[in-house]
């Protein structure tokens, strides 16, 4: 009974910690993105760029390209994975966009480049970059026929397919409230002004919330402060009246449209506030950030009115569609995340991982999936597993697949582009995190650059001729087996 306990007090400690900690100003922003995306950008500039029939060095370079500039985890990318997919980008670029950002944008690359050095940041480029462009044009492959199918609808190279400015300048308000909230730049984080609010109860109560929801850095586990919980309670709240105020906004705005684009404000705003407790109440303070999402998000509703209402009706459609889709698979999977995280013991890990052989490699992908960090997290707890003797090979195998396989992620994935094509992904994607694993520490046993290069060369020109190989040939082999 004592472990049934554990488990969900695992369980509800990971999904609070997550709630708090990290989905307002990176997942929120994210859900509006994918929403503008599926209903104010025509389909044709989706598939001219992005589509199964758009030139492969425009399409998979368009699909790392963006990557790199999102600072998101797994979850995060998601609903703009889902976003772009629904629009009419075909399997492959929008799977090498899901892969690259969360794995290698350029924040993850900066923070793995000072926690861990030049080399593991420089090993982790370049092999998400031509790992997540193979798993692409894998999936493109063996999935083309039913993606072709998927889009045949559309007019892929249609003339006036662009994308009107005002359109091009409010998804670009709402990138950049996502990037102003996530970003650790100096002077996002510098303090424009603070303040002391004088509460008694605030120790208590902040003394209550670390009893039920401890912060344990071994794994990961953040703890719940009182400023989360009051976010928490007001993501509850928006829940509550979006309900009604984005799900039936398609029918016509409702009292509770505005109630829930207000809260939904109020709580970025709240949430990009410091707030901390200490022995007087609650010391506040004003940051760079603070005034950028604020600034932002005003920007965004002055935009909004330049739109006939319709349009705006389906931005918030759609967006309370991908709310609806995607969130409540988060959550089930960031809880199971916990649950399962109580009964691994790091020392395992360890245990096996201290050599770089396949299974030390397998070992660290497992790891990657079982014990989900949210982005950029996982570059301290792979700098505490490097200390206690995890080799440099399992650890890049982690950084490969942590940001990609999470339990959470791999739910959604499947609810958005089917079963099979998810447990394709999630095979590729674990396949090619242990071969990364497997050659970079290859390369730190001294093994010679030059021979690894050609090995990984003539790995990646053998995918390459092969895919190549079977699209010259699809004809003549969908013949043969007719």
């Amino acid at each position: 009974m004592n472990w049934m306990m554990t488990a969900l007090q695992g369980g509800l400690a990971s999904l609070v910690s997550y709630l708090a900690a990290h989905v307002l100003l990176c997942l929120v922003p994210a859900f509006f993105i994918a929403g503008a995306l599926s209903a104010l950008v025509p389909q044709q500039s989706i598939i001219r760029f992005l589509g199964p029939d758009a030139p492969k060095w425009k399409s998979y370079s368009a699909a790392a390209g963006a990557g790199s500039l999102l600072a998101v985890c797994s979850c995060t990318i998601q609903p703009l994975f889902a976003g772009i997919y629904k629009k009419g980008a075909g399997l492959g670029p929008a799977v090498t966009f899901l892969f690259f950002a969360p794995a290698a944008n350029i924040l993850a690359l900066a923070y793995t480049g000072v926690a861990l050095g030049a080399e593991f940041a420089t090993a982790r480029i370049l092999l998400a970059l031509s790992f997540g462009i193979g798993i692409g044009m894998i999936m493109a492959i063996i999935f083309r026929e039913t993606d072709v199918a998927r889009v045949a609808g559309a007019q892929t190279f249609a003339e006036g397919g662009g994308i009107p400015g005002k359109t091009l300048l409010f998804i670009g308000a709402l990138v950049a409230l996502l990037i102003s909230g996530t970003l650790k730049l100096d002077f996002l984080q510098a303090v424009l002004f603070a303040a002391e609010l004088p509460w008694g109860g605030a120790t208590a109560i902040q003394q209550t919330l670390d009893r039920w929801v401890p912060v344990d850095e071994a794994v990961g586990a953040e703890g719940l402060s009182l400023q989360g919980a009051i976010l928490i309670a007001l993501l509850a709240a928006i829940g509550v009246f979006a309900w009604r105020g984005l799900g039936e906004v398609d029918e016509g705005f409702n009292r509770c449209t505005p109630i829930a684009l207000g809260l939904t404000i109020l709580t970025l705003v709240f949430a990009a506030l410091g707030c901390k407790v200490n022995d007087a109440g609650i010391a506040l303070t004003v940051t760079g950030r603070s005034l950028a999402v604020t600034l932002f998000c005003l920007a965004l509703v002055r935009l909004a009115r330049r739109f006939d209402p319709w349009d705006v009706q389906q931005w918030l459609w759609e967006t309370g569609r991908f709310v609806k889709q995607i969130f409540p698979l988060l959550v089930v999977g960031v809880f199971l995340v916990g649950v399962v995280r109580v009964f691994i013991q790091p020392e395992w890990i360890r245990m096996v991982a201290g050599e770089n052989t396949v299974l030390a490699n397998l070992a660290g992908v497992v790891f990657g999936v079982f014990m989900y960090f949210p982005t950029l997290v996982e570059v301290p707890i792979a700098r505490m597993f490097l200390s206690l003797g995890m080799h440099p090979g399992p650890l890049i195998a982690y950084l490969m697949a942590d940001p990609e396989l999470s339990l959470q992620s791999i739910l959604i994935t499947a609810a958005i582009i089917g079963k099979l094509r998810a447990w394709t992904y999630v095979g590729l994607v674990a396949l090619f995190s242990t071969v990364s694993g497997l050659a970079y520490g290859a390369w730190v046993d001294g093994t010679s650059s030059w021979l690894l290069a050609g090995v990984i060369g003539g790995f990646i020109a053998l995918i390459v001729g092969t895919l190549n190989w079977i699209e010259a040939h699809r004809k003549t082999l969908i013949e043969v087996k007719a």
